[in-house]
């Protein structure tokens, strides 16, 4: 997925039958293709930032050549023919998201903004596609966000153990799963950040030489500052109750500047940022989870379980609580967010519902997801909205109607993906 981070582009290209929580899924490939260095500087331009309104529309289109190009690698390097492809499904990239109501000329308006412009996908691919996820959740009353809860009740419940699954990407947030329960007993949050302050403190510490901490080395020279710390715990946000989301808005170029002022050594800050992920995932475990539910297991996924420094400080947060990596079950930790998707998007497809009202505050089940159709027939049929078996990606999910050689099966109690992603 494209996230906070602005690491680049998640695809996940996948075969999905059955419905709702019992679907099964089989993830015939996932790949990971890195925004070119100008792209990344131009989304971080306009991230929550002032900027010209010709600039958003620019991205948006180029965004959309970018995501179709990213499905079309993945397929030809997973020998899978772009035409049994049935839907794609496209988060796109947020470059704003306001989940909860701010007064704006008179009304109290939460809002969200995501940019790749659909219609470009579906034109250069041929296949429908379904965009703008999170707005129909804000319009019920929700956060439009966290999404993800509803592929993690698919696959990672389980009837004997409480589990939480965490993913780690620019914010890092959970799903808490108590055993045997049904999905309105579930509780998500985002529990505040994740990658997003390492990497801007290695990006400006460094003059865009690193954009990230690599193996968490920089951070293992240094050493944590337990006062700064102990201040940036004090964050209202910690101790704000469910639902609630993070992102850029709170934690972007204004909160790492305050903390370039300190007189830390680069290394104690980012060790220090480092621990503050680590620190804010625990708490929102201990306030929120465990107040209400026992845990037996937890599963991390995303792009900080390949920050080796990051991963040791939440097993020593979270001690005696076993945390483990969500290829323990099956899943590769690089294609999750992409896969969920995939599955909203199918959701709907078929006109059903797949936010999680419990996660994200919304005061009902909705179906999410704007279609451009793109009414090219193929295969000697129209793309319409049928109901499709499918395949699907996440800046690109997509539907596929034939099981490949190669397909790896999913489901609820076997959760498996194939090739690895190439990101951090």
């Amino acid at each position: 997925m494209s996230g906070t981070s602005l690491d680049g582009i998640d695809v996940a290209i996948v075969d999905i039958t059955g419905s709702g929580f019992k679907a099964k899924i089989n993830v015939l490939t996932s790949h990971s293709v890195p925004y070119p260095r100008k792209i990344r500087e131009a989304l971080l331009a306009i991230s929550n930032m002032s900027a010209f309104t010709g600039d958003i529309s620019r991205l948006n289109f180029v965004l959309g050549e970018l995501y179709a190009e990213a499905l079309e690698e993945t397929a030809e390097r997973a020998q899978i023919p772009l035409s049994t492809i049935k839907l794609i499904g496209c988060h796109g990239q947020t470059i704003f998201h306001e989940g909860q109501g701010a007064q704006y000329l008179g009304k109290k308006v939460a809002s969200t903004f995501q940019i790749g412009e659909s219609s470009v996908i579906s034109e250069r691919t041929g296949i429908d596609v379904i965009s703008n996820f999170r707005e129909r959740d804000m319009a019920a009353g929700g956060r439009g966000a966290p999404l993800v809860p509803y592929l993690d009740y698919m696959l990672i419940r389980h009837r004997g153990r409480g589990r939480v699954a965490i993913n780690i990407g620019g914010v890092a947030n959970l799903t808490a799963i108590p055993p045997n329960t049904s999905s309105d007993r579930v509780i998500a949050f985002d529990t505040g950040p994740g990658n997003i302050i390492i990497d801007q403190l290695v990006t400006r510490i460094t003059a865009g030489g690193q954009t990230y901490d690599r193996d968490g080395v920089i951070a293992v020279s240094g050493e944590v500052d337990p006062k700064l710390l102990a201040k940036l715990l004090r964050d209202k946000y910690f101790r704000a109750k469910p639902p609630k989301t993070a992102g850029r808005e709170q934690y972007g170029s204004d909160y790492v500047s305050k903390l370039l002022d300190t007189e830390l050594s680069s290394e104690d800050l980012i060790a220090t940022a480092t621990a503050l992920t680590a620190e804010s995932i625990a708490l929102g475990v201990r306030n929120f989870v465990l107040t209400d539910m026992r845990v037996d297991e937890i599963f991390v996924s995303g792009g900080g379980t390949h920050n080796p420094t990051l991963m040791k400080m939440l097993r020593k947060a979270m001690d005696p609580i076993p945390v483990m990596e969500t290829t323990e079950v099956g899943l590769d930790v690089d294609a999750k967010e992409a896969i969920a998707f995939a599955v909203m998007a199918y959701e709907t497809a078929h006109c059903r519902p797949s936010n999680v009202p419990m996660a994200t505050g919304a005061k009902r089940p909705v179906v999410l997801g704007k279609m451009t159709q793109n009414g090219t027939p193929r295969n000697g049929s129209s793309n319409g909205a049928t109901p499709i078996n499918g395949a699907v990606r996440n800046n690109g999910t997509a539907t596929h109607k034939v099981k490949a050689p190669r397909s790896t099966q999913v489901s609820r109690q076997t959760v498996a993906s194939k090739a690895k992603a190439a990101t951090r």
